[in-house]
């Protein structure tokens, strides 16, 4: 199972991918964690990468893919993996490709989540994190109790919403997302992996749909 989750911010790509990994036992990748890992760690992709975001600019897709090349090298990664939310341009669909090409572990399918626009903005901007456990609530979908008990991590929770999840940068960040990775449909459907399922539904109802979109 080599999959990679598309689908705009907000469609439930890492809550899904999160369940795919209890279910079947392989690694949930996001490029996101691997940078923040590499650049805490010290290592020379990290170092790279924090060279560059210190001077204002976008990592390299050269140092993505070599993160999720050494990723991909790890034991955990033999039974399958899922990529979430990378690639996320054509460049990178295709340097991704040429990598998994070479290392002989080419992607099984691509799953788009679609959810209506409307939908996504008030999923991201009911958001609430705790600022100590990092716990995500969302006060539409998943009303935050009083007091909030973080599953039990937290004694006093500190809820806050984050700048990119007010309801004014969530239409901009879905502005960038139709822009950039949504040519990546029609990239993927070329070449008969895209499976689309809608995410417009009850968690457990989507699970479900994507389990059967891999069948």
């Amino acid at each position: 199972m080599r999959i990679v989750f598309l689908g705009a911010p907000g469609s439930g790509k890492g809550t899904q991918a999160q369940r795919l990994v209890e279910r079947h036992g392989i690694p949930q990748i996001s490029t996101g964690d691997l940078l923040r890992a590499h650049v805490r760690d010290g290592t020379e992709l990290g170092r790279r990468a924090k060279s560059i975001m210190d001077a204002g600019q976008l990592v390299d897709d050269v140092t993505i893919l070599g993160m999720v090349r050494e990723r991909l090298a790890a034991a955990d990664t033999a039974g399958g993996f899922i990529l979430d939310g990378f690639p996320r341009t054509i460049p990178q669909a295709e340097g991704l490709d040429t990598l998994l090409r070479e290392i002989g572990k080419p992607l099984r399918a691509v799953i788009l989540f679609n959810v209506d626009a409307q939908l996504l903005v008030k999923r991201i901007s009911g958001r609430r994190s705790c600022q100590d456990c990092g716990r995500v609530f969302n006060v539409h979908t998943a009303p935050v109790p009083v007091p909030p008990p973080c599953n039990g991590q937290c004694e006093t929770p500190r809820l806050m919403q984050r700048p990119d999840d007010a309801e004014a940068t969530v239409a901009k960040r879905l502005a960038v997302y139709e822009e950039q990775t949504a040519p990546l449909i029609d990239f993927y459907r070329g070449r008969g992996l895209l499976k689309s399922v809608d995410a417009d539904a009850s968690l457990e109802s989507v699970t479900e749909r994507v389990e059967a979109a891999l069948k």
